[in-house]
């Protein structure tokens, strides 16, 4: 049940955290993920590629308009493009059989669109955990636990 997730640094920490320890974590949401050549980032897809599948679950969202990879001097480098790492490690993913998803918008690095979609991020890498259909049970109903619960009225 426990997930783990981040937006650009962070995403790729997220990642790997998961990857090295899907023990522990099993669901990885990825915002605007920095999989570059930030300390080799942009190996990870040629790592799913060569190893053994591992049983984690993966939501990556980036924007087309992310860094592109354009140098401080006009020149393009494909290890520094965002938008272009992220679609190389889904397809990594899915070429693999992971259970991933993905969705890609005209944003720009940040966090407005990952911000807007994150109810269906979060359902989406939860959309099998178990669900109380016990109309008492104020936990599940609740954003703030037991405490929450009205008074009753009986």
């Amino acid at each position: 049940m426990h997930g783990i997730g981040g937006s650009s640094s962070g995403a790729i920490a997220a990642f790997a955290v998961a990857w090295e320890r899907p023990s522990d974590f099993r669901k990885v949401l990825s915002n605007v993920g920095s999989f570059v050549d930030i300390e080799g980032g942009y190996v990870y897809p040629e790592r799913v590629l060569a190893s053994d599948k591992k049983p984690i679950r993966v939501f990556l969202c980036d924007g087309r308009n992310d860094h592109r990879g354009f140098r401080p001097d006009g020149s393009y480098d494909l290890k520094w493009d965002w938008f272009y790492q992220n679609v190389r490690l889904t397809k990594a993913l899915t070429a693999k059989g992971y259970d991933v998803n993905y969705t890609w918008g005209m944003n720009l690095h940040g966090q407005k669109f990952g911000g807007a979609i994150m109810p269906d991020m979060m359902r989406w890498l939860w959309r099998d955990a178990p669900v109380s259909l016990d109309p008492n049970d104020m936990v599940e109903r609740s954003f703030r636990g037991p405490a929450a619960a009205p008074p009753n009225k009986n």
